[in-house]
């Protein structure tokens, strides 16, 4: 695949096993998808059988993906901020496991929300918490990439702005292991207004001057429209087009060279206009 193509698709269900998301991915014509690969509300999941990671294998080869198109997301559980020693083992235990999944699938990224220092750290001792659990995580791993997530900033939530995202970057030690995800819903809710195409390349260029060059660091995208108001700091997502976003701002990120060569993953609420918000969004990037 060239980087000039999008890899647009929606987070696709793995019920009944991974080895099902690449061909529900391919049924609606995306071009990339996202999916977890074990339940996202459980601490625990069987160990991936070596017949598992076979038939994914082929699954991704039938339906014609790499794994530069897929954009996995850990489990909710996760919280690397998390001040509690043995919660925070947990969180950074699971991380690690789910790694170590991805690895076994092919997979080369894992996204994750980067987590709440639930008001009992500052902003600054969380962030250092959540750099260094990723250095740990990073050292017991291979070749899977950590992608950070911008969040609405509910709950005590880090990332709620791009310059939170850029310190963690500065304090993870393997800058080739690190990435940030881009979720439109939660940046609105945090309070970037991006409902107009000026808007959207505003985020994009603030990203670049805070966290790193896209091409580097930008490593993904969540395309959401949203039903709650600027600045909310509450995630709602709603359908494409449907919500106070509309359609200009995802027109406009089609159409600027940075959404190219990475996961834009769809996680709307309404399964049934899937293929529609994937063609849409395909037509606007030709």
């Amino acid at each position: 695949m060239s980087e000039d193509t999008h890899f647009i698709g929606p987070h696709v269900s793995a019920a009944g096993g991974v080895d099902h998301a690449p061909m529900a991915a391919r049924a609606l014509q995306a071009t990339g998808f996202g999916l977890f690969i074990k339940n996202q509300k459980q601490w625990h999941a069987p160990a991936l059988t070596v017949e598992q990671q076979a038939r994914f294998g082929a699954a991704m080869h039938t339906a014609g993906y790499t794994a530069a198109q897929i954009l996995p997301h850990a489990g909710y559980l996760i919280n690397l901020a998390n001040p509690d020693p043995d919660a925070h083992a947990r969180s950074l235990g699971a991380l690690i496991d789910e790694m170590k999944r991805c690895q076994a699938l092919g997979l080369v990224m894992l996204n994750l929300h980067p987590g709440s220092h639930l008001h009992k750290l500052s902003v600054e001792a969380a962030l250092d918490r959540v750099a260094e659990s990723i250095n740990r995580a990073l050292a017991e791993t291979a070749e899977v990439t950590v992608v950070i997530e911008n969040t609405a900033g509910q709950g005590g939530c880090l990332g709620v702005t791009l310059a939170e995202l850029g310190r963690i970057r500065e304090r993870v030690g393997d800058p080739s292991r690190i990435g940030f995800c881009l979720d439109t819903c939660h940046a609105w809710a945090a309070g970037y207004d991006i409902r107009t195409g000026d808007g959207l390349r505003r985020l994009l260029d603030e990203f670049e001057s805070e966290v790193g060059p896209a091409d580097r660091y930008l490593r993904g995208m969540h395309l959401n429209d949203t039903r709650n108001e600027l600045g909310s700091r509450v995630d709602r997502h709603a359908s494409l087009g449907t919500g106070l976003l509309g359609w200009e701002p995802f027109r406009a990120l089609l159409q600027d060279p940075r959404s190219r060569g990475i996961p834009l993953i769809i996680e709307t609420p309404d399964e049934a206009r899937w293929a529609g918000e994937v063609a849409e969004l395909l037509a606007f990037g030709r």
